[in-house]
């Protein structure tokens, strides 16, 4: 069909009406054909290399799925309406005396704070110390490292995340990452243990509204000389935030008061 006409644009633009690719977002989200235990509000396969952002509404829970065995979500939080109010690698580590991610553990904002929760995990291969690439490594590691390249940088693809929300540079601290492990040496160096395989997931519960911006690409750590990147499956459906009696809401000294933290600021706007 030829496109040199304006007319000749617009009916090439129709005719892909209804057509699905392997990476793109379902719209609606209930036409996606996997059965969620809630209702469906987001439903996307994130190619490697790309980058994908939403809001969810507080008590939506959001899967993660490494579909080949090669995705990495680096993946930042914020409190919708409130940027200032965002993911704290370091405090999500210190105050859960853990450095590991997985389920039961809780990612914190540093107003003290519970952003989100971690209800389950397959994978068991995460980081939350390195962050994710950058323009400078990328493009001294494959050559490019601009989001348009064959090797877009993690950084680069989450500033655009970012812009899309009225969010700029200033406002991206460190990430957190999914399915490409690192471990801590005894020597305190960092040591990459890499994928789970495929189909390893983790699923996270919002435990306020939330801006979620997720990139997908290498980890910083992956030794490999290739940029090597496959596809994430996102699929968030409606649940329930955490309340007293959850198991995560007892679980430590530490998670009781970062949720009891989260409710009272909640509460007193009305929002809980």
């Amino acid at each position: 069909m030829a496109t040199a006409t304006t007319q000749g644009a617009r009916d090439h633009a129709r005719a892909q009406d209804g057509t699905r690719t392997g990476t793109m977002p379902v719209v609606p989200a209930s036409d996606w054909p996997d059965v969620t235990p809630g209702p469906p509000v987001w439903a996307e396969t994130v190619a490697g290399g790309n980058y994908t952002h939403r809001v969810l509404a507080r008590g939506t829970a959001l899967r993660l799925t490494d579909l080949a065995g090669d995705a990495c979500a680096h993946l930042l939080l914020y409190a919708d309406g409130r940027p200032w109010e965002r993911l704290n690698t370091a405090d999500t580590v210190k105050v859960q005396w853990n450095a590991y991610l997985g389920a039961g553990r809780l990612l914190l904002s540093d107003q003290g704070r519970v952003l989100a929760s971690v209800t389950a995990d397959s994978s068991g291969r995460h980081d939350a110390l390195c962050g994710t690439s950058t323009l400078r490594r990328n493009t001294e590691r494959y050559g490019d490292g601009t989001p348009q390249s064959p090797s877009p940088a993690g950084l680069e693809l989450l500033k655009l995340a970012a812009a899309k929300n009225g969010l700029g540079p200033r406002d991206l601290p460190p990430s957190l990452s999914f399915f490409q492990g690192v471990a801590i040496r005894e020597d305190g160096a960092a040591e990459f243990t890499g994928s789970a395989g495929s189909g390893a997931a983790v699923t996270l519960r919002a435990e306020q509204d939330l801006t979620v911006l997720i990139a997908n690409v290498p980890h910083p750590l992956d030794p490999r000389p290739r940029y090597t990147s496959t596809a994430l499956e996102v699929l968030a459906w409606r649940d329930r935030p955490a309340a007293p009696g959850d198991p995560l809401w007892d679980a430590t000294p530490e998670g009781r008061r970062a949720f009891l933290n989260t409710l009272d600021f909640l509460t007193a706007r009305g929002l809980a």
